[in-house]
């Protein structure tokens, strides 16, 4: 009889939990780049929390950090520099014009590379494809990195499947795509750091959920008014316009009067509130961590301000920017210059303008570089004036190295003359 209740139809169905879809988890449309991340990455975390490029974004210690680097990037010049003894701009060359101004025919340079240093963070990866003209590039258009798989092929030849609007698969040899990758197991795919530090991000999320459902649903009374008794109708409407009249920013600090032995009960924090807010700031350097950006520069620690911000600003240029630096100057001279101008040119980055200082310390250094107090001078006059956007002397040993000049007392002297 067992047996065959074991194919028997049953006529009630139990009740038992099913899987569920995630709640609150919307989606544009089929052509959501989320709804593919989601369909690939199954999209959940251990906290609970659905973590993407643009769901991470939400949070505002990833946000800070991401436009930081972004914007830094994306405002300091990128030159084209002539190779020898003189080092000047290449300013002859299309390429220069191309990444100092107007990468394509919609973006500043500003913005282009504003944007694929924000993919880059976001996704480990960034593309942009290479349009050239009679063996000249002129134009740099960047391309969405969900759509791009790069392999290798059987020849060790880098390809890159670029998958279009209308579905079709256009496949790009290395020399038509701009690739800019972070840190890599494979040295094909750059690893994404959100990806990497999702679990972090999604902690942060939920708390500022909570944070949030706690405004919206928690009791925010500052405290509490009791009495032994019972109020009667005339003293509890007393009391409630009692308390509305004090209400307000202006009534702030003001004692009330109370009546019929009530006694006034202020509500103190937690320490349950003060671990959600310890979390909560926890979550934030687990963030900085990740992204390689110093606490404070996150707003996190007043005491870091003041004397100590030009060291912060060194410290953020060495050891937050300057490994980006190098992913964007080798992989432009990898895929926009030839093999016979990479022997003639290279490209970089002038984070000078990061760390110019006060005017009394650029004042300082360029006296120096100009061979102040017996020192080797080790600029000339229209350097020191190019630096500061100024136009050029065009007196006859302005581009010239003089020579030291020793302070004695109240005269300073030129031993070359004497």
């Amino acid at each position: 009889m067992k047996l065959l209740n074991l194919f028997r139809a049953k006529t009630t169905p139990e009740a038992q939990s099913r899987p569920q879809a995630s709640v609150g988890q919307l989606f544009d449309g089929l052509d959501d780049p989320d709804l593919l991340a989601f369909m690939r990455n199954g999209g959940g975390t251990a906290s609970g929390a659905y973590v993407t490029a643009s769901k991470a974004l939400q949070n505002m210690a990833l946000l800070r950090c991401v436009t930081l680097i972004s914007e830094s990037i994306g405002m300091l010049p990128l030159n084209l520099i002539e190779r020898g003894d003189e080092k000047k701009y290449a300013t002859t060359h299309p390429l220069y014009r191309l990444l100092k101004s107007r990468p394509n025919q919609w973006q500043t340079a500003y913005e282009f590379k504003s944007l694929m240093q924000l993919r880059l963070l976001l996704h480990g990866n960034a593309y942009a494809r290479i349009i050239r003209s009679r063996d000249q590039i002129i134009q740099l258009i960047p391309i969405d990195p969900a759509l791009v798989t790069p392999k290798l092929d059987d020849q060790w030849n880098m390809q890159y499947h670029y998958q279009r609007k209308n579905g079709e698969t256009l496949i790009l040899p290395a020399s038509e795509i701009f690739h800019l990758r972070d840190l890599s197991d494979d040295g094909i795919v750059g690893l994404s750091r959100v990806k990497l530090a999702r679990e972090a991000i999604g902690i942060a999320l939920q708390a500022e959920k909570a944070a949030a459902r706690l405004f919206k649903n928690g009791v925010m009374a500052g405290g509490a008014l009791s009495s032994p008794d019972k109020l009667s109708d005339e003293a509890y409407t007393k009391l409630q316009a009692s308390v509305e009249a004090k209400a307000g920013a202006d009534n702030a600090g003001r004692w009330m009067i109370l009546e019929e032995g009530l006694k006034a009960e202020q509500f103190a924090n937690t320490a349950a509130d003060a671990q959600h807010i310890e979390n909560r700031n926890h979550q934030i350097e687990e963030i900085a961590r990740a992204m390689g950006v110093p606490r404070p520069l996150l707003m996190m620690d007043d005491t870091s301000w003041g004397s100590g911000i030009e060291q912060l600003g060194i410290f953020f240029v060495q050891y937050s920017l300057q490994h980006w630096f190098t992913v964007w100057e080798q992989a432009t001279e990898r895929s926009l210059l030839t093999p016979e101008e990479c022997g003639k040119y290279f490209i970089k980055f002038n984070e000078r303008a990061l760390l110019r200082g006060t005017l009394k310390d650029q004042a300082d250094f360029f006296t120096k570089a100009l061979g102040s107090g017996g020192q080797q001078p080790f600029m000339t006059a229209n350097q020191v004036r190019e630096l500061l956007d100024m136009s050029k002397d065009k007196s006859k040993h302005a581009d010239e190295l003089g020579t030291p000049l020793i302070k004695d007392k109240n005269v300073t002297t030129n031993p070359a003359k004497n």
